[in-house]
């Protein structure tokens, strides 16, 4: 085979094509062999709303659904509209930085927000 390619994910070499995409049967991995993947992979990183949309550092969001606030009796409710947020890689999921007026500082979940 003089088309041959190695998975990118997994460098194997019994990578095969199957109609427009390359499929690794070690890996299960599918890409497309005009770059479009590195691109799907760039975007598989980034942080998402609750829609889908991309989120970046700097954005305004809106809280789609009341949500309690551990450790106080207060309660950040649903429409409230967040400010300039910043973007952090999280473990517990709590990716989006932010300060909510009336409560402070405090993270929040991407799929609890919308793009505003």
């Amino acid at each position: 085979m003089t088309d041959a390619m190695k998975c990118p994910k997994c460098n194997s070499e019994h990578a095969y094509r199957d109609r427009d995409l390359w499929v690794c049967p070690e890996c299960a991995h599918e890409w497309s062999a005009t770059g479009e993947a590195a691109t799907d992979a760039a975007d598989d990183n980034a942080v998402r709303d609750a829609n889908g949309n991309v989120l970046a550092d700097g954005d305004s969001v809106i809280v789609i659904k009341d949500l309690k606030v551990k450790g106080a009796s207060s309660v950040v409710k649903g429409g409230t509209k967040v400010r300039n947020i910043r973007l952090q890689d999280a473990t517990d999921g709590h990716n989006i930085a932010c300060k909510i007026d009336g409560i402070g500082a405090m993270n929040l979940k991407s799929e609890f927000v919308r793009k505003a």
